[in-house]
């Protein structure tokens, strides 16, 4: 076991012959495992390569279906756990001023959230910055910044 590891997965929907079987067990499977982070795609032929000339092509509509699915149940585990941050305290690696509240910056944690919290850039770029969670919106988490231990 790993505390506090991310795990992640790509997911392209759609190859030539997937099933609407075989779709679902990769929905069952994303449902047991709930992953940090899923990257999804429907698959699209690409010149010269052997998928692009089978015959069991996915249809269009099908894909894009499939795809808007999979998209629902990763944004459902992604609040979920978005969700769990409330109250945990978070390191970031500070990077930039929130462009829309200018007393802000922004920064991610290892796992690759946003963090947001109320901070000079010109003293905190590029530092890490412990952040205790109070707020957990659909893209972003934001906090308030909390003393270093031994600082």
């Amino acid at each position: 076991r790993i505390p506090d590891a991310a795990i992640t997965a790509d997911v392209i929907v759609g190859f030539p012959g997937e099933t609407e079987e075989q779709f679902e067990d990769t929905l069952s499977l994303m449902r047991e495992v709930v992953f940090d982070s899923v990257n999804t795609a429907a698959y699209s032929p690409r010149p010269n390569t052997p998928a692009a000339v089978w015959n069991d092509q996915v249809d269009d509509a099908v894909k894009q279906n499939r795809l808007q699915r999979i998209n629902a149940l990763n944004l459902e585990h992604a609040a979920q756990r978005r969700a769990r941050m409330k109250g945990r305290t978070v390191q970031i690696l500070v990077e930039e001023r929130n462009v829309r509240v200018p007393t802000q910056v922004m920064g991610r944690t290892r796992h690759g959230y946003i963090v947001y919290c109320d901070g000079e850039i010109d003293e905190l770029r590029g530092k890490l910055v412990n952040v205790e969670i109070d707020t957990c919106e659909q893209y972003y988490l934001a906090g308030k910044t909390v003393a270093q231990d031994g600082h």
